[in-house]
């Protein structure tokens, strides 16, 4: 019978001392997703449904440009960011390190996409 120590059992299962990193990037990103997505509804909104010429002339102006790729950025590091969390609430071992992996590298991905194609469109 080993004698083990409380300390000992409980080592690795304690504190990861980044929880509160992790909520507070994530408050952060809520907060300034507030705004960006208001104003990306309301210049997105103003354009739906005009021809091809007149959305990408839209586009070209620097302000519905910059709100898009703000709210695309923010949005998808809050995605990243909250995938994250999830699967190491629910997930262990190898699997947990799979899954975020595979996140991170779809939320760049999206977000590289949606920053090729907004510039693409106002340059």
């Amino acid at each position: 019978m080993a004698f083990i120590t409380d300390r000992k059992r409980a080592n690795g299962l304690g504190s990861a001392k980044s929880g509160t990193e992790h909520h507070w990037h994530m408050t952060v990103t809520s907060v300034a997703l507030l705004p960006l997505v208001v104003l990306f509804v309301f210049t997105f909104g103003a354009i739906l449904g005009s021809p091809y010429e007149e959305v990408i002339a839209y586009y070209q102006r620097p302000f519905p440009a910059v709100v898009a790729l703000l709210t695309m950025l923010v949005g998808f590091n809050h995605f990243a960011n909250g995938a994250r969390m999830t699967v190491e609430d629910y997930t262990g071992g190898t699997t947990r390190k799979a899954l975020i992996i595979g996140l991170n590298c779809l939320s760049y991905a999206a977000a590289a996409f949606a920053v090729f194609a907004i510039v693409r469109i106002a340059l």
